[in-house]
């Protein structure tokens, strides 16, 4: 019997060292780095408003984020297919009621695709009876906040170029209002290569992304139970279009309990060279230095493209030109924080929700280490145990013998 338990013991060491030998090790990360660089309202000497330029330099090819808070909270994305592209402003156009053409990429022929989000809006309402915003009646609305109408702080002396991070910050224009005391902000971080975030919700990012943190602080709610919503609005080239796509995983080490990834991507129509996604986890939370207990379920809601129209307020105009919507395609899409189960924002009084934005295609998360060793061990170990115990019992076989032993 002690031999049968040998073998059957090496089988099973034998199966784990193999395991352990594939799965021991992350997946390489993606080798592929750009170049990264912020400059802030480059080729003006004022900080009266905020253009921040990241430019992300590659291998023959550059991609320009262009974020500002000139208007409602933008960034635009345009990729080319030249490491030595660069970005024009003329200052006196953008800043005058007609901007078309303001902001424009050099040499004109090497821009290949580009596109837009916008952080137009914020909707607050009254979730007492549901906290679904599209199921939210007329009358549970207090008014909008216009993000176009926002102050935002001047970003003069406070662009992290060592750790590739800015943040736009605004207040309601409205004295005494509920955003006078509390804040609205933007964090922007821009990266080199792959990896994956420290805070949660831990996004996988490339270099060919960035991500964008919204933060709500201190504003006073306009009601005991007030939920929030987030209106994003998106440019793009007609020859692609907008599709919202969901993906599931049962992968949860990184964000517990969040098993969902949404994505706003573009997909390209006659061989139109570029793409773009904007890529988030189903989770907000409400605490700065966010924990598993700190999770908020945010939601989000069907992608609108019929009569959505561009923001009045937003240098997408001094980019794409005025007439916008007759040559590129608009569409909207709502996110709100907050379900039936989880705590209203008055509680807490903070709201961070995070997202990815890039050129390509959107990161994709597999199986971490732990999950597949998890089922490896649930899966597995019968396998090997019924697998072991056969080949003990052939060699027993094979073994057996007579306790009898003739007398001499």
């Amino acid at each position: 019997m002690q031999e049968k338990a040998k073998a059957g013991g090496f089988w099973v060491l034998l199966f784990w060292a193999l395991i352990g030998g594939c799965w021991a090790k992350e997946p390489p990360e993606e080798a592929y780095r750009r170049k990264v660089s912020l400059e802030y309202n480059p080729g003006r000497n004022s900080s009266d408003v905020n253009l921040l330029h990241i430019r992300a330099i590659g291998q023959n090819d550059t991609i320009h984020y262009i974020w500002s808070t000139i208007g409602a909270p933008t960034v635009v994305l345009a990729y080319t297919g030249s490491d030595n592209s660069t970005l024009h402003v003329n200052w006196t156009k953008l800043l005058s009621p007609s901007p078309a053409g303001a902001i424009r990429i050099d040499p004109p022929e090497s821009l290949l695709y580009s596109t837009a989000v916008v952080f137009a809006k914020v909707f607050e309402y009254n979730g007492t009876n549901t906290s679904d915003l599209s199921k939210a009646l007329a009358a549970d609305f207090y008014p909008t906040y216009d993000l176009g109408n926002f102050t935002w702080d001047s970003l003069d002396g406070k662009v992290n170029k060592t750790g590739r991070t800015a943040t736009f910050r605004g207040v309601s224009a409205d004295h005494g209002g509920a955003f006078w005391n509390g804040s609205i902000s933007f964090q922007v971080t821009a990266f080199e290569a792959s990896n994956r975030d420290a805070p949660l919700p831990r996004l996988l990012h490339t270099a060919n992304s960035t991500k964008v943190e919204f933060v709500m602080r201190g504003v006073a709610p306009r009601g005991n139970c007030s939920r929030f919503a987030l209106e994003i609005v998106t440019v793009e080239d007609r020859r692609g279009h907008k599709q919202l796509q969901s993906l599931r995983s049962i992968d949860d080490e990184y964000t517990p309990t969040i098993f969902e990834m949404a994505q706003l991507v573009s997909l390209p129509r006659n061989n139109s060279v570029g793409s773009s996604f904007l890529q988030w986890k189903t989770a907000a939370y409400a605490s700065q230095d966010a924990q598993r207990s700190d999770t908020v379920h945010c939601q989000y809601y069907p992608l609108q493209t019929v009569n959505c129209t561009a923001p009045g307020l937003s240098i997408i105009h001094a980019f794409f030109g005025e007439a916008l919507e007759r040559h590129y395609g608009v569409a909207a899409i709502n996110i709100s924080f907050g379900s039936e189960d989880s705590e209203a924002y008055a509680e807490k009084g903070y709201l961070s929700w995070s997202a990815l934005i890039g050129y390509g295609e959107p990161p994709k998360d597999s199986f971490s280490t732990m999950v597949i060793a998890i089922l490896a061990v649930a899966l597995g170990t019968p396998l090997v145990l019924l697998v072991a115990g056969g080949i003990t019992v052939c060699v027993a076989q094979k073994r057996q013998y007579s306790e009898y032993e003739p007398i001499n």
